[in-house]
């Protein structure tokens, strides 16, 4: 088992943040690879729901364990190269959104691969993504009407 920390201010509300981060069909905007969102059981506010992540044509399964709108998301996902969970907390910090998350990995092939996606800051890679996601976030904060709710 392995565990990795990222971690990014963003300029934008609790609320907007955490909503932009648990809309599914948003994640090909900002997770690498991510091609699509399927097999959709229950709302992403409740723990014991599930979806599954595509890459392609590797599939991911992941269920929210935790959830505390709009400061906690804790899911369990995994697939052939990455699997284990995510703690992710949304702090409000400064008029905007502190994001911690935490990668803790299961098995040894994951945790290779999570040190690959670890390393730096490029495209797909932990800290990569993180930082589409704060740039998303915030261009549609800083935007018309400000960011996008949840389902939009």
């Amino acid at each position: 088992m392995a565990t990795f920390r990222v971690t990014t201010l963003v300029a934008a509300p609790p609320e907007h943040v955490f909503a932009a981060w648990t809309d599914p069909d948003r994640f090909p905007e900002w997770i690498g690879g991510v091609t699509r969102v399927t097999d959709r059981i229950g709302s992403i506010d409740q723990a014991g729901s599930r979806y599954t992540v595509w890459f392609g044509r590797m599939a991911s399964p992941t269920e929210i364990l935790a959830v505390e709108r709009p400061w906690h998301l804790r899911t369990r996902f995994g697939n052939a190269i990455l699997k284990g969970e995510s703690d992710v907390r949304f702090a409000a910090e400064g008029g905007g959104t502190r994001i911690n998350q935490e990668f803790e990995t299961r098995g040894f092939v994951s945790a290779i691969f999570a040190r690959l996606f670890a390393m730096g800051s490029y495209r797909g890679s932990f800290r990569g993504e993180l930082e589409t996601f704060r740039k998303l976030v915030e261009r549609e904060a800083s935007g018309p009407g400000g960011p996008k709710p949840s389902g939009e």
